[in-house]
């Protein structure tokens, strides 16, 4: 059983330079948010994304900050590419500490449209199979490595809430983050004595591709109504990220944390 020490100062307590992190979908949006925050502090990171150019070109232009960099393309849907995928991760890193499951897609299909059902699976297959299709593959050696770790998911306020569902219809999308909160939960139990630490973030709207369909009404209430009154930053997401990772997250675990400007308060 492994028990983490907390910190006894302030010295180095945000500390994450030198570990290894991977994180899915880290060429775009949020994602890129993480990648760059954990760049920026000296982490080495491994980025898992479809398109591997894309992430390529991210992991190049990390270069100044002088850490370790890569991407390895991925259909984290299908296990079989997850695996090979996972291969690839510790070829390129001795052991993982940190882990994002990050990557996701949204929908605006009605369920009951005639594609609703194909929307859904979709999705989910996404969102929550392949945050356990990750999971499976990459974290049986990092419990192997005795070094404890920890693990990321990347939820959603919208695993917590459904409103708005009328007009801006997204079940399969709410449906999988809500599964997610409860994998997390699930993990950090699980692999507790390891000392691999599991949380859960969950944005509310952020700049990303899948904020990019807010219809006029949400926008609206953004501006007027919440208290933070605009959307919030990737690399807000990715110095969360940080915090988790580094020694001052060491007794927190098992956790949902929601960044989203005060929405939950007022919605």
């Amino acid at each position: 059983m492994i028990k983490t020490p907390p910190i006894s100062s302030m010295s180095g307590a945000f500390d994450v330079k030198g570990k290894n992190v991977v994180v899915t979908g880290g060429n775009r949006g949020i994602g890129l948010g993480i990648v760059k925050a954990f760049a920026q502090s000296g982490a080495n990171i491994a980025i898992l994304c479809r398109n591997e150019e894309s992430g390529l070109k991210v992991a190049k232009s990390l270069a100044e900050y002088g850490g370790k960099y890569t991407c390895i393309g991925v259909d984290i849907s299908d296990y079989n590419s997850v695996s090979d995928a996972s291969q690839g991760i510790y070829k390129f890193f001795e052991h993982v500490d940190v882990l994002v499951n990050n990557a996701g897609i949204g929908s605006t299909v009605d369920f009951f449209d005639p594609n609703g059902v194909d929307e859904w699976h979709r999705v989910i297959d996404t969102n929550l199979h392949g945050v356990a299709n990750i999971v499976h593959t990459v974290v049986p050696k990092m419990k192997e490595s005795g070094r404890g770790g920890t693990i990321i998911n990347i939820s959603s306020v919208g695993g917590q809430r459904v409103s708005n569902s009328r007009k801006f219809p997204h079940p399969p999308y709410n449906v999988s983050k809500a599964g997610v909160d409860i994998f997390t939960k699930y993990l950090a139990i699980a692999l507790g004595d390891y000392g691999i630490r599991v949380n859960a973030i969950s944005p509310a709207m952020t700049h990303s591709n899948l904020g990019k369909d807010l219809p006029a009404s949400v926008v609206e209430m953004i501006d007027t109504t919440m208290p933070a009154h605009r959307l919030g930053d990737p690399l807000e997401i990715g110095s969360l990220c940080v915090f988790l990772a580094s020694p001052s997250g060491v007794h927190i675990t098992g956790t949902i944390l929601v960044h989203d400007g005060g929405l939950m308060t007022v919605s």
